[in-house]
């Protein structure tokens, strides 16, 4: 267990061995993110490894991170609700135990997303009035920030989740960014409210009865162009419209680059604005926004991607961190 300290670091739990690179970028991106004097991380994972894999980085590296034993891992194929179950002594389930235990503000995992909903939903509990959770990541577009849910966690919604997801992304634009009355959407295939799927038809009905302020159905073009602060839509499509994203922003800027080799007269130009090319591409990139939200769960439970290098470790810890600064759980079950 984790000794408690007298101290007033923050405390956040860290899966040492969620994600495709894990454990060695996961570490990579716990050293960089443990410069932070305030902040403390719990490497949860095999500890031998973990101690040995660290030490080969950073032999002296601060006193900014400890240790807690977890014997098993969940694998990205492993099904969710099983793996919980029968790998009580997992990375993913101990540190969601030291969450639920207080013994830390927050945790981040890159792993099996379905086993850290899981997880979180049997271990924290949900807030009350919440029948799902979901999965929720704000984008600094230029037009203002836009909240995006659910992105992965529920592949098959009912209409009335996706009303819920909608007043869970309300409460969290109005208390944490001071929009006084959140714009929400419905994302489809068309502005008209007989468009789209039966479920999202439905969704529209409950929602435009809502109190919310609610504008409508939106389309993918519209998610960039400020039209909405809050974008609702079901699991399965969020994450393929993230995912899309993701690989846009990559090729766009494979695309600037190659273009600039193929053309030595821009190559001075190109060296003023790459900076300005990384900037705009960075609001595509999951490593600059580091990892969603649960929404729902009675604890802060970030979920990174599952490629994350060190930077969207780092970048994550850092959602973690600003979850707990701005009491993102107290908001949403208020």
């Amino acid at each position: 267990m984790v000794k408690k300290k007298n101290n007033k670091k923050i405390r956040i739990a860290l899966d040492a061995m969620g994600g495709d690179h894990a454990p060695d970028e996961v570490l990579k991106g716990c050293l960089e993110a443990s410069k932070d004097n305030g902040l403390e991380i719990v490497l949860v994972g095999p500890e031998s490894l973990v101690k040995e894999r660290l030490e080969n980085y950073s032999p002296n590296h601060n006193s900014g991170i400890s240790f807690v034993n977890a014997t098993q891992v969940i694998e990205m194929g492993d099904k969710p609700v099983t793996a919980v179950k029968e790998k009580r002594d997992s990375s993913i389930v101990v540190g969601i135990d030291l969450l639920d235990k207080r013994e830390v503000s927050a945790f981040v995992s890159a792993g099996n997303t379905g086993a850290i909903m899981t997880a979180a939903w049997l271990t924290l509990g949900r807030k009350r009035g919440v029948n799902r959770p979901a999965l929720g990541a704000v984008f600094p577009f230029p037009t203002g920030p836009v909240l995006c849910l659910d992105l992965g966690a529920n592949a098959d919604c009912k209409p009335g989740t996706l009303a819920q997801f909608g007043q869970m992304g309300h409460i969290y634009m109005r208390k944490i960014f001071r929009i006084e009355s959140p714009r929400i959407g419905l994302l489809s295939s068309g502005e008209e409210d007989t468009k789209g799927s039966q479920m999202v038809q439905k969704a529209h009905k409950i929602l435009k009865r809502s109190k919310l302020n609610f504008i409508g159905n939106v389309e993918g073009r519209d998610i960039a162009s400020g039209k909405a602060d809050v974008i609702v839509t079901d699991g399965f499509t969020g994450n393929v419209l993230l995912k899309l994203g993701e690989g846009l922003g990559e090729m766009l800027l494979t695309s600037l680059r190659k273009a600039v080799a193929e053309n030595p007269a821009l190559k001075e130009a190109a060296l003023l604005l790459e900076p300005t090319f990384q900037s705009v591409i960075g609001t595509l990139d999951y490593r600059q926004y580091g990892g969603a939200l649960l929404f729902g769960v009675n604890g802060n439970v970030i979920v990174a991607h599952g490629r994350s290098d060190a930077e969207a470790i780092k970048n994550a810890v850092n959602t973690a961190r600003r979850a707990i600064a701005q009491e993102v759980v107290e908001a949403i079950g208020s």
